[in-house]
């Protein structure tokens, strides 16, 4: 896409002409005179306009919020989650702030072309009457940080949400980097998404627009200081250009429980708009579910702790510890919830104890660096002839260009071709730290045999994914080079029809997928079939999230689908060790068919 040393417009934008931002802008504008916020039972209970106003109270008075997250397909099994959380917990003395509802991946599309989009594990809200009754169950403020902002269908899912009364809407993150099953015209993406903006901006009451840089480019990013860059770069696009206001959330992949505080501190010195929450450390859940509380406690001391020395409106999100498994279940969101509770309350005991000397070391190392990545991002962009004062120009070429490109051209850290990236990270993010401890499990599980034959083979394997998660993608590619396996990018969120055309073409050992959307049983028949039309026999191993809702559910919960794609002929790798052996015996079968 990009030349190797600088940023070239004919190269970012090969199409004669786009759209302006100010016209988009004005467009949304001019909706916001018939779509406003409705009143909810949030605002009612709180005596608030807008969640903004709820939080700016929140830091006044001192006080931690909670988020919880509910994820249910089924609409009723979501009223009754909405309602059950708040009044087990109230009961309990833990008031649960906000709720967050995860949207299926399918209301990423417009509504007249939903039908044909693949299905996820979340639920899909077709009006809004729905969305109203939905947020009327309990006095929680509605989180609609999913599939909202973003996608295709930004302005009918935006028009959607306020209909319900919510003042927080997102995902601005998943913008840069999310993509669609089956779309492809970014051009249209970028236009929904201005003109929701200008929707947004046009109300009268505040509404924040969530980004989860997890979902965002800090997942790709191999620097904390580039995440923190892209915050305020995206605090740029939304505040000074476009006149809403910006909330970030963090925490997926910040495991080091000091860079995680850094981090906090970091980005409160930014700017003084609510954060939205504090996400859980999800990808920490690696045991059995008692082992996952240590993890659910470590990270949620940190978040409260964090929150009582340098207030920022972020509510903190008890994550179940069975999340790395399935979607918890209403029970198991409470237990959760009441256990932040009581950590919450003990927090004070717990500052006597916390020095803030070496956390505050790293927050000039992220704030300094954040500053010069956004100075050197932007006028790369400019240098090359992009028009930075142009939201839907410096919008899409962030997405066109991608992460890695943007820290490989315009990082902070020195040049080093040893580290991924092509630059030594200022402030190391934990990601790539987690893969690399995950393939020592792995590469520990295997045995010698198994990995001698594999390298003696000079394997090659395409690696994909179903849907927009990495995570498992990059494990497995790294398990892949441990083992002296040839790695082919399938890409990321890949349509099986892509995924199936280039195993014909590269003819490879095998295909390996990682998923976690809900769709496993689904995208492997599909792909087997693509694969008999063109009459491929390649081993195909698959491995992740391998549930999937069966049609007749009626309690809204994936199942597990690993015996069912077994049978069906798919090479099943419930471990990422498994891989190695699994690529063992397809290389001996090759050698002895």
């Amino acid at each position: 896409m990009i030349s190797k040393d600088h940023i070239d417009r004919r190269e970012i934008f090969p199409e004669p002409e786009l759209p302006r931002g100010s016209d988009l802008l004005s467009e949304g504008q001019a909706l916001a005179r018939d779509w406003s916020v409705e009143k909810n039972a949030f605002m009612a209970h709180h005596d608030v306009a807008s969640e903004y106003a709820y939080k700016k109270r929140c830091i006044a008075d001192g006080r931690v919020m909670q988020h919880a997250q509910v994820g249910f397909r089924d609409v009723e099994r979501t009223c009754e989650a909405y309602r059950t959380v708040w009044n087990e917990c109230i009961a309990r003395d833990v008031v649960i702030d906000r709720i967050g509802i995860c949207l299926d991946w399918s209301m990423a599309v417009p509504r007249d072309q939903r039908a044909k989009a693949t299905r996820g594990t979340g639920m899909i809200l077709s009006d809004p009457e729905t969305c109203a009754r939905l947020t009327s169950e309990a006095p929680a403020a509605p989180h609609f940080g999913d599939f909202v902002l973003g996608f295709p269908a930004a302005i009918e899912n935006t028009q959607l949400v306020l209909a319900g009364g919510s003042t927080v809407i997102g995902n601005f993150g998943q913008y840069f980097t999310f993509r669609v099953p089956r779309w492809d015209d970014d051009i249209e993406t970028t236009r929904a998404t201005l003109v929701a903006l200008g929707l947004i901006a046009g109300q009268r009451e505040p509404i924040l627009v969530h980004s989860n840089i997890d979902d965002g480019f800090a997942a790709q990013f191999t620097d904390l200081t580039s995440a923190l860059g892209m915050m305020e770069i995206e605090r740029q696009i939304v505040e000074d250009m476009i006149g809403a206001k910006m909330g970030h959330c963090f925490g997926h992949h910040f495991s080091d429980p000091l860079t995680r505080l850094a981090f906090q501190r970091a980005s409160a010195g930014l700017t003084d708009t609510p954060g939205t929450m504090i996400y859980g450390n999800t990808t920490s859940y690696r045991g059995t579910d008692a082992e996952n509380y240590a993890s659910l406690a470590r990270y949620l001391n940190v978040d409260a702790i964090g929150q009582s020395l340098k207030p920022t409106g972020h509510a903190v999100n008890a994550v179940p510890v069975t999340e790395n498994e399935r979607i918890p279940d209403i029970h198991e969101i409470v237990d959760a919830q009441l256990f932040c509770g009581r950590l919450i309350q003990l927090r004070d005991t717990m500052l006597p104890l916390i020095e803030l000397d070496q956390a505050d070391q790293i927050v000039d190392l992220l704030v300094d660096g954040a500053v010069q990545f956004k100075n050197n991002v932007l006028a790369g962009l400019e240098a090359g002839g992009i028009n930075i004062s142009d939201p839907f120009e410096l919008m899409l070429a962030l997405r066109r260009v991608g992460a890695r490109q943007l820290e490989s051209l315009f990082g902070v850290g020195s040049s080093d071709a040893s580290y991924i990236g092509g630059r030594e990270p200022v402030v190391p993010g934990s990601v790539l730290e987690e893969i690399g401890e995950m393939a020592d499990v792995a590469m520990a599980e295997a045995t010698p045999e198994e990995i001698a034959v594999v390298r003696s083979k000079k394997m090659r394997v395409i690696v994909a994914t179903t849907d927009v998660h990495e995570h498992g993608k990059l494990l497995i590619e790294e398990i892949l080079r441990r083992i002296g396996v040839e790695v082919i990018d399938g890409g990321v969120s890949t349509d099986v029809e892509k995924l199936i055309a280039q195993a014909a073409e590269q003819k490879p050992d095998a295909v390996a997928v990682s998923t976690y959307n809900g769709v496993a049983l689904t995208y492997y028949t599909d792909s087997k079939t693509a694969m008999a039309d063109k009459k491929l026999d390649i081993p195909f191993l698959i491995g992740g999230r391998l549930n999937q809702i069966p049609e007749d559910s009626n309690s809204s919960l994936p199942v597990d689908v690993g015996d069912q794609l077994s049978q069906s002929g798919a090479i099943v790798c419930r471990a990422a060790s498994e891989i190695v052996s699994s690529l063992q015996a397809i290389a001996e079968h090759e050698a002895n068919p």
